[in-house]
């Protein structure tokens, strides 16, 4: 009932994302949707072309006077890098001058380039990198940008940390890092991380990365407070939760890993070790657990607890020290192609990962609670929890 999309290439002349299903009546603060698209833009290790976007979005459909209107709401985001690229992007049938156009004929390992060019067979591999790029998240952090909007009328919130970049090890090994620890860090923090001493490591390990042109990867984490039990189902394999929201981080680009609570140490520990005992508040009338190492999720469906999901980056495909690739035109071994980049995007990965699981939550609650208007849903809530609460 929640959906969205996006359009634009990296260099294009704009982004464009279009969000489905918002009810009518749901207030929208444009300035959180644009704080949402810088800090996007933050982080230590991230390359040149954060000093040329200032990205912030514009409303083309959907919202009229600070609420939407229950039809599709369009943004627009410029790039305005695109003015350095009018030749090389140009729409027109036209042949161009081999040196303005840019092309890139090497693909780099790790990429899009080689697997995309074959699927489309496309010799330029730069019709396919356009797209391929991490530039496209922009859209989506707007897109979740909204769906934020609608979570906050319900008291649900999202915030993201870097846990781990590197090789440095995170400051709790297998632990849960609390949610006041994670909501206190500054934007303005090089990486995001709620250990200042482990933080100074990482920037080092970034500086040293630099220097021999090489590139790191990591591992965010984000937490959703406040969602109420029952959303996703364990009837199905496609209405599952967890596995929607897997599947939305694992989209999110060079992210190889996706784990809900402390799913992958608990694969090494007895059963004992791992679940959550079920406890009852009788002055609160509410079911609760002993710990969350689950993550908020049983069966495919929100137990009430803290959502915690995990993102595992995977070191950006485009390094200074180029590796080994071949020329797709000549056939000839060759040093891949290197396009603009960063040295590290693990706190721009969680700042993405946080849109697109308020995506799923929203998309969720929409499901279970639906209405026309903001108003309906809230009413329908209500009820809802009523219910959980007579249970």
């Amino acid at each position: 009932m929640l959906t969205f999309t996006t359009a634009g290439e990296s260099h294009g002349r704009a982004l464009v994302t279009i969000v489905e299903g918002l009810p009518a009546g749901v207030p929208i603060d444009l300035g959180a949707v644009n704080h949402q698209l810088w800090r996007r833009q933050q982080g230590y290790g991230r390359g040149g072309r954060m000093k040329i976007e200032r990205d912030s979005a514009e409303v083309l459909s959907g919202i009229r006077h600070g609420e939407t209107l229950g039809s599709p709401v369009a943004l627009l985001i410029e790039n305005r890098d695109h003015q350095n690229w009018l030749d090389v992007m140009s729409s027109e049938p036209r042949e161009l001058d081999p040196g303005k156009a840019r092309r890139v004929t090497r693909p780099r390992p790790g990429h899009a380039d080689l697997a995309g060019g074959l699927k489309y067979d496309r010799h330029d591999l730069r019709d396919v990198l356009e797209r391929a790029s991490a530039r496209e998240t922009a859209a989506r952090v707007a897109a979740g940008g909204l769906a934020r909007q609608l979570l906050s009328a319900f008291d649900i919130q999202v915030a993201s940390h870097v846990i781990s970049l590197g090789s440095i090890p995170p400051a709790i090994p297998d632990g849960l890092v609390a949610w006041e620890d994670i909501v206190a860090i500054g934007d303005e923090r090089p990486l995001r991380c709620s250990d200042p001493g482990v933080e100074a490591l990482m920037v080092e390990a970034v500086d040293e990365a630099r220097r021999a042109g090489d590139t790191l990867g990591g591992i965010f984490e984000v937490v959703v407070r406040g969602l109420p039990p029952g959303l996703g189902s364990h009837t199905s394999w496609t209405t599952k939760l967890d596995g929607r929201l897997a599947q939305a981080v694992m989209s999110i680009h060079a992210v190889k890993g996706v784990e809900i609570g402390t799913g992958v140490a608990a694969a090494r520990m007895p059963g004992s070790a791992v679940h959550d005992e079920i406890t009852y508040e009788a002055e609160s009338a509410a079911f609760g657990r002993s710990s969350n190492r689950a993550g908020g999720l049983e069966g495919g469906v929100t137990s009430g607890e803290e959502l915690r999901v995990r993102g595992y980056l995977k070191p950006i495909a485009t390094l200074r020290s180029r590796l080994r690739s071949v020329d797709v035109e000549t056939k000839e071994p060759s040093d891949a192609a290197f396009e603009r980049s960063d040295i590290t995007a693990v706190p721009a990965a969680g700042v993405i990962g946080e849109a697109m699981i308020a995506m799923v939550c929203a998309s969720a609650m929409r499901e279970k609670f639906g209405g026309d208007s903001l108003s309906e849903m809230r009413r329908n809530l209500e009820g809802y929890l009523a219910q959980v609460a007579r249970y």
